[in-house]
């Protein structure tokens, strides 16, 4: 994912989805259900394709950071 067409963290994705910037998000399949069962109900409301598949340390490095991601949104254009 490119820098300038994502974010991460969980705060920063409810927002985006909020604002309805969000395009496609993803959960990592191991983060903590009660973090990431509410993004996905925000998600299933407004349409939005998730993306379970990658863990948190994987969605991390795929984000570019160092540590692991439990949530990422890739923004629209």
């Amino acid at each position: 994912m490119e820098p300038e067409k994502r974010v991460v963290g969980v705060k920063q994705s409810r927002k985006a989805i909020r604002e309805g910037r969000a395009r496609r998000v993803f959960l990592a399949g191991d983060a903590d259900p009660a973090l990431t069962r509410p993004i996905a109900a925000e998600c299933a409301a407004a349409g939005i394709p998730v993306e379970t598949e990658r863990t948190m340390a994987q969605l991390g490095r795929a984000c570019g950071i160092s540590v692991g991601a439990s949530v990422a949104v890739e923004l629209t254009d």
